[in-house]
């Protein structure tokens, strides 16, 4: 009868700067899914999903956008765009034309439904500061201090030392 191999026993250090729940990236990486899960049950109703909501609140904030201003706003390539908003468009929610004065760029306005909808999306930001269990000061503080990193974070230059 072969001998039964022994447990392989995993080596325990005591936490240093790669553990995992020290690293900035895990925590926001973790809180965006966390985030995501949140939006999925509050945006089916609308038929939307959470990209989308950002293309759909760029848009209620101001409409009529060029792509590239649209992708710059939200901070996405316009191969990532691209197939958001076709889909938009094809729920007529939006359209997409080309810029008479510039046929290269191609401009995206809300169409009457896509306005309408607004309405029903307004609740939204209530219910996810009631789920954050956050007051208002808190949360608003803790947008402005991620925007900051965000910028600082976008800002800064590569280093490979």
């Amino acid at each position: 009868m072969p001998k039964a191999k022994a447990p392989v026993q995993s080596e325990v250090t005591a936490p240093g700067p790669l553990a995992l729940d020290r690293q900035l990236c895990f925590a926001l990486y973790s809180t965006s899914l966390a985030m995501t899960k949140l939006y999925r049950p509050l945006l089916e109703p609308l038929g939307l999903t959470y990209p989308q909501y950002l293309v759909m609140l760029s848009l209620w904030e101001q409409d009529e956008l060029s792509v590239s201003d649209l992708g710059e706003r939200l901070q996405i390539d316009s191969g990532t765009l691209s197939p958001l908003l076709k889909r938009l468009d094809a729920a007529e929610l939006l359209t997409r034309r080309r810029d008479p004065a510039d046929e290269r760029r191609v401009l995206v306005t809300l169409t009457l439904a896509g306005r309408r909808l607004k309405a029903r999306a307004e609740s939204i930001p209530q219910r996810l500061t009631c789920a954050a269990a956050c007051d208002l000061d808190e949360l608003a503080d803790l947008t402005a201090r991620l925007q900051t990193l965000r910028r600082q974070l976008s800002a800064a230059p590569i280093s490979e030392d």
